[in-house]
């Protein structure tokens, strides 16, 4: 960390601590998440998920930005340099006494969903989204913190914990890991509501009692639904029957936009679950929709402007670097143009010789041994009909003739 200075710590999390540095090449600011674990080589520094997931999904506008990555191999430690953003969502609704204006929430849940869409098309999801792994800069909203990211195509069952309680979906808690990237669609619906009312949505005290909350607001699911879940060995499915008072609305003023996106991402049947890209179409952000193909269009449209402005500035450039064309001050030839007929060359014993040209792919591309052929002198022959100027010569002149060319095996 020779080229970077700390300024102080910014949190702690269970295996890692997140501190504010300053580089001393630039001068500006970064964050440093110096992970608890020592590592004993580069390449288990690489093979490490949150690096290759960050690698793999920068960049884009709404993920958290990785600009470097420190390995002292001595002391076996390993922080990543990222962006340094200005709070999280937590840190912005904490305390505060009145909601954010709707369009605000419009602004942020765009965002996050244009988040989860490109994670999840790039077959990674997240396994955590929370409030406090949601990180705001100047209304610019970025998703981190993706220590337990898995790959959409990874194997089943997940056994590692994942999930702070509050956001965790009906299938993480009802099996032993059996779950998809829906769950993040489910956490980003907690955290929908909860930047609205400033209230969590299900806050339970455990396990049993998270999945109590959800169905006191959300009702018992049907029968069909729980057939669709691998048990877990330690919770029983024999749930009594609730009807479910509903999502409790904190605010009066949520437009039916608002509640259809909310209702449609708290779905508890992962298939009936919206996608990120279903959210992203939803009437609900049709605003910031025309907002951003606007944008793409002013932005081609200058695209468009700077190429033709470009092109017509080096049109006119090529015009004046050609020459002026004289042609009606120059004095015209009159009359045929004078030809001279050069000699004929005399050749004695000449030879006429005819040779062919070998293919050279055959030399340059490796044979089946994956070694490049040596390169041979090739063999040239005389032709075997005498010419006339052959018949003229003297006889007391030697004949030479050339060999033949010989093929083997249909090369020269």
């Amino acid at each position: 960390f020779i080229d970077y200075k700390a300024i102080g710590k910014i949190g702690e999390g269970t295996f890692s601590e997140v501190m504010k540095m300053q580089s001393l090449r630039d001068g500006n600011y970064y964050a440093c998440k110096q992970m608890k674990q020592h590592f004993e080589s580069i390449e288990q520094v690489n093979n490490l998920r949150e690096i290759q997931a960050l690698r793999r999904l920068n960049p884009h506008p709404n993920i958290l930005t990785l600009h470097e990555v420190v390995f002292d191999r001595k002391s076996g430690s390993l922080a990543l340099i990222c962006e340094l953003m200005d709070m999280n969502v937590y840190e912005l609704i904490r305390g505060r006494r009145h909601p954010l204006s709707e369009k605000k929430v419009v602004h942020y849940m765009y965002q996050l969903c244009r988040a989860l869409d490109h994670m999840h098309r790039n077959g990674i999801f997240h396994r955590d989204v929370k409030p406090e792994n949601i990180l705001i800069k100047q209304d610019v909203l970025k998703l981190g913190d993706f220590g337990s990211c898995r790959s959409v195509y990874s194997k089943q069952p997940y056994t590692e914990y994942i999930s702070t309680r509050w956001y965790r979906a009906p299938e993480c808690l009802l099996t032993d890991g059996f779950y998809s990237h829906k769950m993040d669609l489910w956490s980003a619906g907690c955290v929908f509501y909860e930047i609205t009312s400033l209230q969590p949505l299900f806050p339970g005290a455990n396990e049993l009692d998270q999945i109590s909350k959800i169905h006191d607001i959300m009702g018992t699911p049907a029968a069909k639904t729980l057939t669709k879940f691998k048990q877990s060995r330690a919770m029983s499915f024999d749930f009594p029957f609730k009807k479910g008072s509903g999502i409790p609305l904190q605010t009066a003023n949520l437009s039916p936009q608002c509640l259809s996106l909310l209702h449609a991402m708290v779905a508890y049947d992962p298939d009936e679950r919206i996608t990120a890209h279903q959210a992203l179409q939803h009437p609900y952000f049709q605003e910031q929709r025309a907002a951003e193909k606007q944008a793409r269009g002013s932005h081609r449209k200058a695209a468009q402007e700077l190429l033709s402005n470009k092109w017509q500035i080096s049109k006119e450039g090529s015009k004046q670097k050609q020459p002026l064309k004289q042609e009606a001050s120059r004095p015209r030839r009159q009359g045929p143009a004078y030809l001279m007929e050069l000699p004929q060359l005399k050749l004695s014993g000449a030879t006429k010789l005819s040779y062919s040209s070998p293919g050279l792919h055959s030399v340059f591309r490796p044979g089946a041994s994956g070694k490049v052929p040596v390169l041979r002198p090739l063999k040239c022959g005389g032709a075997n009909q005498k010419t006339d100027a052959q018949k003229d010569l003297k006889p007391n002149l030697k004949q030479y003739h050339l060999p033949t060319i010989e093929r083997k095996g249909g090369g020269y």
